[in-house]
């Protein structure tokens, strides 16, 4: 098996980590094809001690290691906007191993063989991380989601983490709607709605009238994420785990710099 065919599989997660993890689609993706780029020309080696996909993900440590690393300290992105501050206040290490347990659905034994490191040292990671990321948190909330026992968890859920629900939606014209009565902090949207309209068209509409963080909660990750248009930073897939939520809306409030907490 060609060593596209093993790893295409991954390629649509590891990217979408990538773009999580830098803040970026755009620097996401070029670490990505760095990363792969050196597969190709011998430069790096999958590990035969781990699957395909664990590899592939230390692959791309290794680089991001190597050069993303070194923007950690420069001038210009700390004196950048809010979101790169506040990404400068997470430690690099403490927000990959959050990503790659909540995000990405490592364990914390996969994630140590990403890193290079221990499962003691990773769950304190995580830790840490989810400490510094709760204390930027509290924002209202919009649901674009027609099923009704899936948008009750995730309000639910939402609720849980301290924020507030101010409207559901479960069409493209409730949606905008919604928004325009009240202006939330983050969307939640699946894709697929009752009324057969488009939550990604309804998601268009919104960022036409408002600057806000949005997460895809959607069965169809693939139909976001192809490549050929501006694709989401943060997609969840269902069935989802309480945890990849959390992680998501942590890590989605936490780079945009126009987060809006309540009032």
């Amino acid at each position: 098996m060609s060593l596209l065919a093993r790893l295409a599989p991954h390629l649509p997660y590891v990217r979408r980590y990538a773009r999580a993890l830098t803040g970026d689609q755009t620097t996401g993706d070029n670490y990505v094809r760095v990363a792969l780029e050196a597969l190709a020309a011998g430069e790096q080696q999958l590990s035969q001690d781990m699957t395909p996909r664990v590899a592939l993900y230390h692959v791309f440590h290794t680089i991001w290691a190597s050069t993303g690393a070194r923007l950690e300290g420069r001038p210009d992105v700390e004196s950048g906007d809010e979101a790169s501050r506040r990404l400068m206040r997470i430690s690099p290490r403490s927000r990959q191993a959050f990503l790659l347990t909540a995000l990405e659905g490592f364990t914390p034994s996969e994630t140590a063989q990403i890193l290079g490191s221990d499962v003691p040292s990773v769950e304190s990671l995580i830790s840490e991380a989810q400490s510094d990321i709760d204390a930027e948190l509290a924002t209202d909330v919009l649901i674009i989601e027609d099923e009704a026992i899936i948008s009750a968890d995730i309000e639910n859920l939402v609720k849980d983490l301290g924020h507030r629900v101010t409207a559901t939606a479960t069409t493209h014209d409730e949606a905008v709607d919604a928004v325009s009565r009240h202006k939330p902090g983050l969307v939640l949207a699946d894709i697929q709605l009752a009324d057969g309209s488009s939550g990604i068209d309804a998601v268009k509409d919104i960022l036409k009238a408002i600057d806000v963080p949005v997460i895809f909660i959607t069965a169809f990750p693939e139909r976001l994420l192809t490549g050929e248009r501006p694709e989401p930073t943060f997609l969840i897939t269902k069935p989802f785990q309480p945890e990849t939520v959390k992680a998501a809306i942590s890590q989605a409030l936490f780079f945009h710099p126009g987060r809006r907490e309540i009032a």
